[in-house]
């Protein structure tokens, strides 16, 4: 898999017939020969003719040593997407596995999305679902990712960055949950070059500047533990293990750390015969070498989850630098290398082990088509993927002693889940190695969990559902009160539609018809409105929602109404020259029976000079004369006379923000308080703060008649000791 190698179809088909037989072959070139003559006239950006790709992808497969149908599938992969041939005509001319697999990674390309946003996610979870019913959809897809991510370079800026994002979000985890470290590592790295290319280039000039050094280090580590091996008689392959650029990066961002504060920069690898030879071995590197407190894992007893398998220690080396040990046998390096793939490796012409055992090891696999079936949209499929499978975990045991993995930052409630419905239903309590726990505890690697439960519970609280961070908690949260209190939740969302809609200034009775509730129910992709109110009373939608789409065609017309009175009121202007007092203290020519409100941007008082503003809908807003907000030529043609109701200047208060600066020293609040309140002006809010320089800022809004009276207040502040300005404050 060697990145800057482009491979002829040829080579491709040389390196199947390394463990492929004949037939198997003879099928491989078929499907060559079916995709050079679909892409015939295509070409790909960089120029190059569009066959280059699925050749590179199935050369990639083959590298991996997979089956004649996921290389075959290689092969094909674009040409249902990217060509008139249709997946009939892919099952007609080889068979019906190879074009399942071709359509579990062809995009959904006839059906138009409100974004891209939503179309990628509809694309994945079509790849996901197919994915979990045949492994092999995804490693055609990483295979396909990865040649993209290789010739990345000839596309825009922008769309760089889109893809190595999506990259580092989803297939690099994919490819690590899977075990595929060869392709996560190249996924990842050429994911950081595109993605910030300042720290990914200075890494590598880092890592080149010493590697002489290094080199020359770990010769003499691999010569010493060569020789103590013969000592004993323990044959074993020992190399430098390369560390990975991305992986680098990480840990000097999330741990914030120096490039010489990595500890597993250098790292040697010993691969071994037996498991036996795996402890033998790590006997020696620790009589050689003293271990570092903490810094031992055994992931031969605890396999992780992808179903890696090795020893990891780091020492104190030869010259007092740390150095990584890893030690595993060469079945475990075959599988650390592939990961799932090793397990579908042909090996003259039938798979290399027994589906069923790494089926059982991927059971979080299958999860998958729980999510589909819980979400409600392609965008929260993938959003609870992404929480669920993609970040980072945390290894709890049973009772019994099984491990139980969970996204990090899980609590009990996700741990009761995971186990079963009814024991997360029925949870009373938690204990985490033998202590009661409150059930927000944040579980840690190694914690030994016990739910308990009661018969007589009456099942989870609406406060579980902010609790619980899995998605898969949180959806069997959401079908218990679904399922048990459904009547009571169909009440209580129907109470919450019908107060929103009040809200909104309609009579529920005239909105709430039989024909709108249907529309609305299946707008919302519901049977009929029973089920949409429950799932407004369970919070499955918000009731806000609902009523916004119950009453748009009545707020259309109302709007519709509002702007016809305006526009008449404003022609009135010419004709009827008698005035209207409005209680904003503000009155308009000719108008009468309209909304006038002040306007919270620029929060005009009396004395100031204003303008009205016709709204949609909600009548005139004043607004001060040099409001930035009614400075644009559309806000111009909707401008109207107004004027300050003067008899009502002494009685009407108005609120006004302003901000007083000043160096901070001891009582000056107090003062400034003290010299408001002798104007006689109401204070309805302040607040303060102070900088390192030790200049005050102090917040206050108070109740002023007009703009003589915010003067008065403004000049008595002005006259306090160490006050350097008052102003105004527009919002």
């Amino acid at each position: 898999m060697a990145n800057d190698q482009v491979l002829t179809a040829e080579q491709v088909i040389d390196k199947t017939r390394v463990y492929l037989n004949d037939e198997n072959v003879e099928l491989v070139k078929k499907a060559y020969e079916f995709a050079k003559h679909a892409h015939r006239e295509q070409y790909r950006k960089s120029g190059e003719p569009y066959i280059i790709h699925p050749i590179q992808v199935a050369g990639i497969l083959a590298d991996l040593e997979m089956d004649p149908a996921t290389v075959a599938a290689g092969f094909l992969h674009d040409v249902v997407e990217d060509t008139s041939v249709s997946l009939k005509d892919i099952e007609v001319s080889f068979n019906a596995e190879v074009a399942m697999l071709v359509d579990g990674v062809t995009k959904l390309g006839k059906i138009k999305y409100k974004s891209h946003e939503e179309q990628q996610a509809e694309n994945h979870r079509k790849m996901f679902v197919a994915m979990a019913q045949d492994i092999r959809v995804i490693l055609i897809k990483l295979a396909d990712r990865l040649h993209n991510m290789r010739t990345l370079k000839h596309l825009p800026f922008e769309k760089q960055r889109r893809i190595s994002n999506e990259t580092l979000e989803i297939f690099a985890p994919l490819a690590h949950r899977l075990g595929i470290s060869k392709i996560k590592w190249e996924l990842e790295d050429t994911a950081l070059r595109y993605l910030n290319p300042q720290q990914y280039y200075r890494i590598v000039n880092l890592m080149k500047k010493k590697r002489a050094e290094r080199e020359q280090y770990l010769d003499d580590v691999i010569d010493e533990v060569k020789d103590r091996l013969n000592d004993v008689s323990i044959k074993a392959e020992i190399s430098g293990r390369p560390k990975h650029i991305y992986s680098i990066y990480r840990k000097m961002a999330l741990q914030n750390k120096q490039f010489s504060e990595i500890y597993d920069l250098l790292a040697v690898r010993i691969v071994v015969n037996s498991i036996k030879d795996c402890y033998a071995v790590l006997g020696i590197i620790h009589t050689c070498w003293k271990p570092m407190p903490g810094r031992f894992k055994d992931y031969i007893a605890m396999p992780k989850p992808n179903m890696y398998q090795s020893l990891h220690t780091t020492v104190i080396g030869p010259k007092g630098d740390p150095l990584e040990v890893q030690i595993r046998t060469s079945e475990m390096h075959e599988i650390a290398e592939f990961g799932i793939a090793a397990h579908w490796a042909y090996k003259e012409g039938k798979l290399l082990s027994d589906s069923t055992s790494y089926e059982q090891k991927l059971t979080w696999f299958r999860e998958i088509l729980e999510f589909q079936n819980d979400t409600a949209n392609a965008e929260e499929f993938m959003e609870s993927l992404k929480i669920d499978l993609f970040s980072d975990m945390v290894f709890i045991f049973t009772p019994k002693g099984d491990v139980i993995e969970l996204p990090s930052g899980s609590v009990p409630i996700d741990f009761a889940y995971r186990i079963h419905s009814e024991i997360g239903n029925k949870t009373i309590g938690a204990k985490v190695n033998g202590k009661m726990v409150t059930l927000d505890y944040r579980l840690k690697t190694g914690d030994i969990i016990e739910i308990l439960t009661s018969k007589h519970s009456y099942g989870p609280s609406q406060d579980w559902l902010k609790l619980a961070q899995t998605s898969q908690a949180k959806n069997k949260i959401r079908a218990f009160f679904k399922k048990q209190r459904r009547d009571e939740n169909i009440i209580k969302g129907k109470e919450l539609v019908e107060k929103e809609i009040r809200n909104m200034e309609f009579e529920p009775k005239e909105i709430l018809t039989l024909d709108n509730m249907k529309k609305v129910a299946e707008k919302f992709n519901f049977s009929n409105e029973e089920e949409l109110f429950a799932s407004v009373g369970y919070n499955g939608i918000t009731a806000l929602q609902v009523a916004n789409r119950l009453t748009e065609k009545w707020r259309k017309k109302r709007d519709q109404e509002q702007s016809a009175n305006i526009t008449n009121a404003v022609t009135d202007l010419k004709t009827f020259p008698s005035t209207k007092k409005r209680e904003s203290g503000v009155r308009v020519a000719g108008i009468d029976n309209l909304l006038i409100r002040l306007s919270k941007c620029c929060n005009p008082i009396p004395g100031d000079e204003i303008v009205g503003f016709i709204t949609k809908g909600r009548g005139v807003s004043v607004h001060r004369s040099d409001c930035t907000n009614i400075d644009s030529g559309d806000a111009k043609s909707r401008l109207i006379p107004v004027e300050w109701d003067t008899s009502l200047n002494d009685r009407k208060e108005y609120n006004v923000d302003i901000e007083i600066s000043g160096y901070d020293r001891r009582g000056l609040l107090n003062e400034v308080l003290q010299a408001v309140n002798e104007t006689k002006t109401n204070i309805s809010a302040v607040s303060g703060k102070s900088d390192r320089n030790k200049m005050a800022t102090i917040i206050m809004s108070i109740a002023i008649h007009n703009v003589s009276h915010l003067q008065k207040v403004v000049d008595r502040i002005k006259q306090i000791p160490d006050i350097y300005s008052v102003r105004r404050i527009m919002n």
